[in-house]
């Protein structure tokens, strides 16, 4: 680990430790694997309620690996270490019931139904238990969708899709939302529109993880952040101390 990532990690382990404010989301000494390679190395990071997490690092880091294991999917397997979201041990817990406490994964490939509408591809999120958002309030956060509703979800644009895939983790009952690269291969007014979403779901107590390759505007939408090097955190601290750290970014970013 360089100094400049030891030198970070210092500061917020000592500032951390005159808050006395439980997060509202922890994972603490996470290790994952993939059969017998090991590729979340002790992960542990905090969250309060409503904040925006980028999780960042080059490729391979194992950004979206860590998303996974949150998510308790089958793969990777979690071997040791806790996650806790509002006091719910999700360690514990298989992927359907993370998923019922409050957790929404939306991976990078969106996994919008085919031979369904907007509009079922919905309703059909909204069929899991738990107070999610109504389909008016989907569409009028979305009045793209709001257009397209009866078109069927895969004939959408891509842009159009990474909306319809957050607009069914918001149907159901949200708490951490997951986001594996939302911003690949959109356009700028796109990415601007998500932002706007995220930003907005921020006041309701959503806490959001993101993880994107493009660093910088993660970072500019982002509270905290925190940075993967071969599947170990090397950097935890807010949003802007990487970006006024170029020493950082190109070390751990090539940015």
């Amino acid at each position: 680990m360089s100094a400049i990532a030891m030198t970070s990690e210092t500061t917020v382990s000592h500032a951390a430790t005159h808050d006395t404010t439980r997060p509202f989301f922890s994972v603490r000494d996470m290790h994952a694997y993939y059969g017998e390679s090991y590729i979340v190395q002790g992960v542990s990071l905090d969250i309060r309620k409503g904040e925006i997490l980028a999780l960042l690092g080059r490729n391979g880091a194992g950004k979206t690996s860590t998303l996974r294991t949150i998510a308790r999917t089958d793969n990777p397997q979690m071997r040791q270490g806790e996650i806790w979201l509002d006091g719910l041990p999700v360690h514990q817990m298989k992927s359907f019931e993370a998923a019922r406490a409050g957790i929404q994964l939306v991976p990078e490939d969106r996994r919008i139904i085919q031979g369904l509408t907007v509009e079922e591809n919905i309703a059909l999120a909204k069929v899991s238990p738990g107070n999610g958002w109504s389909l008016e309030q989907i569409y009028e956060s979305f009045p793209r969708l709001a257009e397209r509703r009866t078109q069927e979800g895969v004939t959408l644009s891509g842009g159009e899709q990474q909306m319809l895939a957050i607009a069914r983790a918001l149907a159901r009952d949200l708490k951490l939302l997951l986001l594996d690269e939302p911003y690949e291969g959109l356009a700028p007014v796109i990415v601007q529109e998500i932002e706007r979403i995220l930003h907005s779901i921020k006041p309701m107590g959503i806490t959001t993880i993101i993880v994107e390759q493009n660093a910088v505007a993660a970072l500019k939408l982002a509270d905290r952040a925190v940075i993967l090097d071969t599947g170990e955190v090397v950097f935890a601290g807010t949003a802007k101390e990487v970006l006024d750290n170029a020493e950082l970014r190109h070390e751990y970013l090539a940015i």
